[in-house]
Protein backbone atom coordinates (compact mmCIF):
# COMPACT_ATOMS: atom_id res chain seq x y z
CA UNK A 1 0.00 0.00 0.00
CA UNK A 2 1.04 3.22 -1.07
CA UNK A 3 1.62 6.05 2.22
CA UNK A 4 2.21 9.82 1.42
CA UNK A 5 6.20 10.60 3.10
CA UNK A 6 5.95 12.33 6.26
CA UNK A 7 2.84 11.50 6.67
CA UNK A 8 1.72 8.35 9.57
CA UNK A 9 -1.22 6.06 7.44
CA UNK A 10 -4.41 6.22 10.07
CA UNK A 11 -5.99 2.66 11.66
CA UNK A 12 -8.87 2.40 9.76
CA UNK A 13 -12.37 3.03 12.24
CA UNK A 14 -15.50 1.44 12.43
CA UNK A 15 -13.85 -1.17 9.85
CA UNK A 16 -11.07 -2.52 11.97
CA UNK A 17 -8.24 -1.42 10.31
CA UNK A 18 -7.49 -1.54 6.70
CA UNK A 19 -6.76 -5.53 6.61
CA UNK A 20 -10.28 -5.15 8.43
CA UNK A 21 -11.72 -3.10 5.11
CA UNK A 22 -10.44 -5.83 3.01
CA UNK A 23 -11.28 -8.61 4.73
CA UNK A 24 -15.20 -6.94 4.33
CA UNK A 25 -14.93 -5.98 0.94
CA UNK A 26 -14.01 -9.47 -0.13
CA UNK A 27 -16.54 -11.08 2.21
CA UNK A 28 -19.17 -9.12 0.66
CA UNK A 29 -18.59 -9.50 -3.29
CA UNK A 30 -17.87 -13.47 -2.19
CA UNK A 31 -21.61 -13.56 -0.84
CA UNK A 32 -24.64 -14.03 -3.23
CA UNK A 33 -23.84 -10.89 -5.02
CA UNK A 34 -23.57 -11.72 -8.92
CA UNK A 35 -20.64 -10.08 -10.74
CA UNK A 36 -21.58 -7.47 -12.85
CA UNK A 37 -19.97 -9.40 -15.73
CA UNK A 38 -22.21 -11.92 -15.29
CA UNK A 39 -25.61 -12.67 -17.65
CA UNK A 40 -28.69 -13.85 -16.12
CA UNK A 41 -30.30 -15.59 -19.45
CA UNK A 42 -33.75 -12.94 -19.02
CA UNK A 43 -31.60 -10.13 -19.28
CA UNK A 44 -28.80 -10.74 -21.66
CA UNK A 45 -29.03 -8.97 -25.02
CA UNK A 46 -32.50 -7.84 -24.31
CA UNK A 47 -34.08 -4.61 -25.71
CA UNK A 48 -35.29 -3.41 -22.92
CA UNK A 49 -36.17 -0.01 -25.47
CA UNK A 50 -39.03 1.90 -25.42
CA UNK A 51 -38.77 2.39 -29.61
CA UNK A 52 -39.38 6.12 -30.17
CA UNK A 53 -38.99 7.41 -27.17
CA UNK A 54 -35.74 7.45 -26.85
CA UNK A 55 -36.22 10.45 -29.50
CA UNK A 56 -38.05 12.22 -26.96
CA UNK A 57 -36.16 11.56 -24.22
CA UNK A 58 -32.89 13.01 -26.10
CA UNK A 59 -34.74 16.08 -26.96
CA UNK A 60 -35.31 16.09 -23.23
CA UNK A 61 -32.12 16.03 -22.55
CA UNK A 62 -31.12 18.85 -25.16
CA UNK A 63 -33.64 21.49 -23.85
CA UNK A 64 -33.25 20.22 -19.91
CA UNK A 65 -34.79 22.81 -17.74
CA UNK A 66 -36.06 20.37 -15.30
CA UNK A 67 -34.49 17.22 -14.86
CA UNK A 68 -35.99 15.80 -12.17
CA UNK A 69 -39.71 15.92 -13.64
CA UNK A 70 -40.14 12.29 -15.19
CA UNK A 71 -42.89 10.23 -16.34
CA UNK A 72 -46.65 10.09 -14.59
CA UNK A 73 -46.93 7.27 -12.65
CA UNK A 74 -48.34 4.49 -13.96
CA UNK A 75 -49.35 0.96 -12.70
CA UNK A 76 -49.59 -0.39 -16.07
CA UNK A 77 -47.53 -3.25 -17.95
CA UNK A 78 -45.24 -3.27 -20.98
CA UNK A 79 -42.40 -5.11 -22.41
CA UNK A 80 -40.15 -4.00 -19.28
CA UNK A 81 -42.52 -5.16 -16.81
CA UNK A 82 -42.74 -8.15 -18.68
CA UNK A 83 -40.08 -9.46 -18.83
CA UNK A 84 -39.32 -9.19 -15.17
CA UNK A 85 -42.06 -11.06 -14.53
CA UNK A 86 -41.59 -14.02 -16.67
CA UNK A 87 -38.06 -14.07 -15.29
CA UNK A 88 -39.69 -14.05 -11.95
CA UNK A 89 -36.75 -11.75 -10.15
CA UNK A 90 -36.03 -7.98 -10.42
CA UNK A 91 -32.40 -7.41 -11.37
CA UNK A 92 -30.82 -4.50 -9.58
CA UNK A 93 -27.98 -2.72 -9.59
CA UNK A 94 -26.51 -1.50 -5.96
CA UNK A 95 -23.58 -0.85 -3.68
CA UNK A 96 -22.50 -3.01 -1.26
CA UNK A 97 -20.25 -1.04 0.31
CA UNK A 98 -22.00 2.29 1.18
CA UNK A 99 -22.67 2.06 5.23
CA UNK A 100 -26.23 2.81 6.18
CA UNK A 101 -27.18 3.35 1.65
CA UNK A 102 -26.23 -0.33 0.14
CA UNK A 103 -23.88 -2.34 2.22
CA UNK A 104 -23.97 -6.30 3.55
CA UNK A 105 -24.55 -6.58 6.95
CA UNK A 106 -21.64 -8.80 8.33
CA UNK A 107 -24.08 -10.48 10.94
CA UNK A 108 -27.44 -11.17 9.11
CA UNK A 109 -25.48 -11.30 5.27
CA UNK A 110 -28.24 -9.83 3.74
CA UNK A 111 -28.14 -6.21 2.23
CA UNK A 112 -29.43 -3.42 3.83
CA UNK A 113 -29.66 0.40 3.79
CA UNK A 114 -31.88 2.69 2.25
CA UNK A 115 -31.12 2.33 -1.22
CA UNK A 116 -31.75 -1.79 -0.94
CA UNK A 117 -35.75 -1.17 0.90
CA UNK A 118 -36.47 0.84 -2.15
CA UNK A 119 -35.01 -1.97 -4.35
CA UNK A 120 -36.86 -4.49 -2.17
CA UNK A 121 -40.51 -2.28 -2.14
CA UNK A 122 -39.98 -2.09 -6.36
CA UNK A 123 -39.97 -5.75 -6.38
CA UNK A 124 -42.90 -6.41 -3.84
CA UNK A 125 -44.96 -4.21 -6.15
CA UNK A 126 -43.65 -5.77 -9.31
CA UNK A 127 -43.87 -9.35 -8.15
CA UNK A 128 -45.08 -9.55 -5.28
CA UNK A 129 -42.23 -10.24 -3.21
CA UNK A 130 -39.63 -8.03 -1.79
CA UNK A 131 -37.15 -10.82 -1.96
CA UNK A 132 -37.05 -11.32 -6.05
CA UNK A 133 -34.41 -9.62 -6.48
CA UNK A 134 -31.00 -10.74 -7.78
CA UNK A 135 -28.54 -7.67 -6.81
CA UNK A 136 -25.91 -6.66 -9.02
CA UNK A 137 -23.04 -5.13 -7.28
CA UNK A 138 -21.78 -2.19 -9.46
CA UNK A 139 -18.59 0.34 -9.14
CA UNK A 140 -19.99 4.27 -9.47
CA UNK A 141 -18.43 4.37 -12.72
CA UNK A 142 -20.72 1.34 -14.33
CA UNK A 143 -23.98 2.45 -13.33
CA UNK A 144 -25.05 3.77 -16.83
CA UNK A 145 -22.82 0.76 -18.42
CA UNK A 146 -24.74 -1.60 -16.82
CA UNK A 147 -28.20 -0.57 -18.13
CA UNK A 148 -26.52 -0.18 -21.30
CA UNK A 149 -25.71 -3.22 -21.74
CA UNK A 150 -28.62 -5.01 -20.21
CA UNK A 151 -27.06 -6.57 -17.25
CA UNK A 152 -29.61 -5.00 -15.13
CA UNK A 153 -32.80 -3.50 -14.84
CA UNK A 154 -32.70 -0.64 -12.56
CA UNK A 155 -29.91 0.95 -10.55
CA UNK A 156 -30.38 2.16 -7.02
CA UNK A 157 -27.22 3.50 -6.08
CA UNK A 158 -27.00 7.33 -4.43
CA UNK A 159 -27.68 8.24 -8.45
CA UNK A 160 -27.57 11.85 -8.98
CA UNK A 161 -30.34 13.11 -11.61
CA UNK A 162 -29.08 15.61 -14.47
CA UNK A 163 -29.26 16.59 -17.75
CA UNK A 164 -26.25 15.12 -18.83
CA UNK A 165 -27.12 11.86 -17.85
CA UNK A 166 -30.52 12.30 -19.18
CA UNK A 167 -29.02 11.80 -22.17
CA UNK A 168 -28.10 7.79 -21.40
CA UNK A 169 -30.82 6.47 -19.02
CA UNK A 170 -34.28 7.33 -17.93
CA UNK A 171 -35.12 8.34 -14.58
CA UNK A 172 -37.65 7.97 -12.23
CA UNK A 173 -39.02 11.15 -9.90
CA UNK A 174 -36.10 11.86 -7.02
CA UNK A 175 -36.44 9.86 -3.71
CA UNK A 176 -34.01 11.72 -2.19
CA UNK A 177 -32.10 15.68 -1.94
CA UNK A 178 -28.71 15.45 -1.70
CA UNK A 179 -25.22 17.45 -2.13
CA UNK A 180 -21.79 17.88 -2.88
CA UNK A 181 -19.65 18.66 0.74
CA UNK A 182 -16.04 17.85 1.58
CA UNK A 183 -15.23 14.97 3.82
CA UNK A 184 -11.46 15.64 5.84
CA UNK A 185 -9.84 14.84 8.49
CA UNK A 186 -11.31 16.50 11.96
CA UNK A 187 -7.88 18.36 12.49
CA UNK A 188 -7.45 19.56 8.74
CA UNK A 189 -7.30 23.38 8.02
CA UNK A 190 -9.84 22.39 4.99
CA UNK A 191 -12.78 24.71 5.77
CA UNK A 192 -14.91 22.70 2.90
CA UNK A 193 -15.34 23.72 -0.93
CA UNK A 194 -13.22 27.05 -1.02
CA UNK A 195 -9.36 28.12 -1.68
CA UNK A 196 -8.23 26.28 1.61
CA UNK A 197 -8.28 22.78 -1.16
CA UNK A 198 -5.56 24.62 -3.16
CA UNK A 199 -2.54 22.43 -3.26
CA UNK A 200 -4.37 19.52 -1.39
CA UNK A 201 -5.17 16.12 -3.07
CA UNK A 202 -8.56 15.62 -3.60
CA UNK A 203 -10.12 12.20 -3.99
CA UNK A 204 -14.13 11.63 -6.21
CA UNK A 205 -15.09 8.63 -7.88
CA UNK A 206 -14.93 8.40 -11.50
CA UNK A 207 -17.93 9.31 -13.26
CA UNK A 208 -19.39 11.20 -9.93
CA UNK A 209 -21.14 14.51 -9.81
CA UNK A 210 -18.11 15.40 -7.52
CA UNK A 211 -15.79 14.89 -9.69
CA UNK A 212 -17.39 16.89 -12.94
CA UNK A 213 -17.98 20.02 -9.50
CA UNK A 214 -13.95 19.66 -9.29
CA UNK A 215 -13.50 19.89 -13.31
CA UNK A 216 -15.81 23.23 -13.17
CA UNK A 217 -14.09 24.81 -10.21
CA UNK A 218 -11.41 23.17 -8.04
CA UNK A 219 -10.04 26.03 -6.15
CA UNK A 220 -6.18 24.89 -6.99
CA UNK A 221 -6.82 21.43 -5.64
CA UNK A 222 -5.47 18.17 -7.31
CA UNK A 223 -7.83 15.94 -8.12
CA UNK A 224 -6.56 14.44 -11.44
CA UNK A 225 -4.61 11.32 -11.43
CA UNK A 226 -1.31 12.25 -13.41
CA UNK A 227 -1.57 15.60 -12.69
CA UNK A 228 2.37 16.40 -12.60
CA UNK A 229 2.37 14.46 -16.34
CA UNK A 230 4.75 12.04 -14.32
CA UNK A 231 2.73 8.58 -14.79
CA UNK A 232 2.33 8.27 -11.14
CA UNK A 233 -0.29 7.57 -8.60
CA UNK A 234 -2.92 5.87 -11.09
CA UNK A 235 -6.31 5.47 -9.38
CA UNK A 236 -5.20 7.10 -6.52
CA UNK A 237 -7.78 11.08 -6.69
CA UNK A 238 -10.25 9.46 -9.42
CA UNK A 239 -11.47 5.82 -8.41
CA UNK A 240 -14.00 3.19 -9.37
CA UNK A 241 -16.05 2.79 -6.28
CA UNK A 242 -15.97 6.49 -3.97
CA UNK A 243 -15.69 4.39 -0.86
CA UNK A 244 -11.81 4.01 -2.30
CA UNK A 245 -12.18 7.67 -1.25
CA UNK A 246 -12.37 7.32 2.33
CA UNK A 247 -9.94 4.01 2.29
CA UNK A 248 -7.57 6.18 1.31
CA UNK A 249 -7.88 9.44 3.48
CA UNK A 250 -7.45 7.37 6.53
CA UNK A 251 -4.17 6.00 5.34
CA UNK A 252 -3.21 9.83 4.60
CA UNK A 253 -2.90 8.89 0.63
CA UNK A 254 -5.61 12.00 -0.06
CA UNK A 255 -6.07 15.20 1.78
CA UNK A 256 -9.72 15.03 1.44
CA UNK A 257 -13.01 13.77 -0.40
CA UNK A 258 -15.52 15.30 -2.06
CA UNK A 259 -18.71 13.45 -2.44
CA UNK A 260 -22.38 13.54 -1.79
CA UNK A 261 -22.85 14.80 2.06
CA UNK A 262 -25.61 11.64 2.41
CA UNK A 263 -22.55 9.20 1.43
CA UNK A 264 -20.12 11.52 3.52
CA UNK A 265 -22.25 10.69 6.89
CA UNK A 266 -22.56 7.43 6.22
CA UNK A 267 -18.68 7.35 5.97
CA UNK A 268 -18.52 10.16 9.57
CA UNK A 269 -20.17 7.35 10.71
CA UNK A 270 -17.70 4.69 9.99
CA UNK A 271 -14.91 7.18 11.37
CA UNK A 272 -15.37 9.13 13.77
CA UNK A 273 -11.96 11.13 13.08
CA UNK A 274 -13.20 12.38 9.97
CA UNK A 275 -15.82 15.32 9.16
CA UNK A 276 -18.11 17.00 6.70
CA UNK A 277 -16.25 20.20 5.90
CA UNK A 278 -18.66 23.38 5.69
CA UNK A 279 -22.41 24.06 7.19
CA UNK A 280 -23.84 23.26 3.64
CA UNK A 281 -23.75 21.21 0.59
CA UNK A 282 -22.65 23.59 -2.76
CA UNK A 283 -25.05 22.02 -4.68
CA UNK A 284 -28.23 20.63 -4.53
CA UNK A 285 -28.93 17.44 -6.11
CA UNK A 286 -31.66 14.36 -6.16
CA UNK A 287 -31.19 10.78 -6.68
CA UNK A 288 -33.99 8.73 -8.47
CA UNK A 289 -33.60 4.93 -9.73
CA UNK A 290 -32.55 4.71 -13.34
CA UNK A 291 -33.37 2.63 -16.27
CA UNK A 292 -32.52 1.88 -19.62
CA UNK A 293 -33.07 4.74 -21.82
CA UNK A 294 -36.57 4.77 -23.24
CA UNK A 295 -37.81 1.50 -20.93
CA UNK A 296 -40.68 3.95 -20.31
CA UNK A 297 -43.11 1.50 -18.88
CA UNK A 298 -40.73 0.58 -16.18
CA UNK A 299 -40.39 4.04 -15.22
CA UNK A 300 -43.51 4.90 -14.59
CA UNK A 301 -43.90 1.62 -12.57
CA UNK A 302 -41.15 2.45 -10.26
CA UNK A 303 -43.07 6.34 -10.01
CA UNK A 304 -45.93 4.40 -8.83
CA UNK A 305 -44.42 2.71 -6.49
CA UNK A 306 -42.47 6.14 -5.21
CA UNK A 307 -45.78 7.43 -4.77
CA UNK A 308 -46.90 4.68 -2.35
CA UNK A 309 -43.30 4.53 -1.16
CA UNK A 310 -43.74 8.69 -0.06
CA UNK A 311 -47.53 8.13 1.13
CA UNK A 312 -48.62 8.53 5.07
CA UNK A 313 -46.65 11.35 6.07
CA UNK A 314 -44.40 10.41 9.55
CA UNK A 315 -45.60 7.15 8.81
CA UNK A 316 -44.71 6.31 4.99
CA UNK A 317 -42.46 3.67 4.00
CA UNK A 318 -39.60 6.45 3.12
CA UNK A 319 -39.92 7.84 6.66
CA UNK A 320 -39.81 4.62 8.06
CA UNK A 321 -36.78 3.49 5.91
CA UNK A 322 -34.95 7.14 6.69
CA UNK A 323 -35.27 7.11 10.24
CA UNK A 324 -33.95 3.61 10.86
CA UNK A 325 -30.96 4.20 8.30
CA UNK A 326 -30.13 7.81 7.68
CA UNK A 327 -31.22 10.06 10.32
CA UNK A 328 -28.52 9.78 12.93
CA UNK A 329 -26.06 11.16 10.16
CA UNK A 330 -28.82 13.55 8.14
CA UNK A 331 -30.78 14.84 10.51
CA UNK A 332 -33.89 17.09 10.76
CA UNK A 333 -35.56 16.01 7.17
CA UNK A 334 -39.16 15.63 7.37
CA UNK A 335 -39.56 13.57 4.17
CA UNK A 336 -38.86 13.05 0.50
CA UNK A 337 -38.47 15.44 -2.41
CA UNK A 338 -42.02 16.03 -3.73
CA UNK A 339 -42.58 14.47 -6.90
CA UNK A 340 -41.97 16.38 -10.42
CA UNK A 341 -43.70 15.07 -13.76
CA UNK A 342 -43.60 16.23 -17.32
CA UNK A 343 -46.11 18.72 -18.21
CA UNK A 344 -46.81 19.92 -14.82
Amino acid sequence: MRRAIGRPARRLRGWGGVTGMAAACAFTAAVTLLPLAHHDGGASGADLSGGGVATADRARAEACTEPEASLPPSDGGGPNIDRIKQRGKLIAGVDQNSFRWGYRNPATRRLEGFDIDLVRAIAKDVLGDPDAVVFRAIPTNQRIAALENDRVDVVVRTMTINCKRLDQVSFSTAYFQAGQQVLAPKESAITGYDSSLKGKRVCSAEGSTAYEALERQSFGALYKDDHDGTGRDPDLLTVPNQLDCLVRLQLGEVDAVVTDNALAAGQAAQDPAVELKGKTPFTTEYYGVAAKKGADDLVARVNKVLVDYRAGGDDSAWMTSYRQWLAAGLPGISGPPAPKYRGD
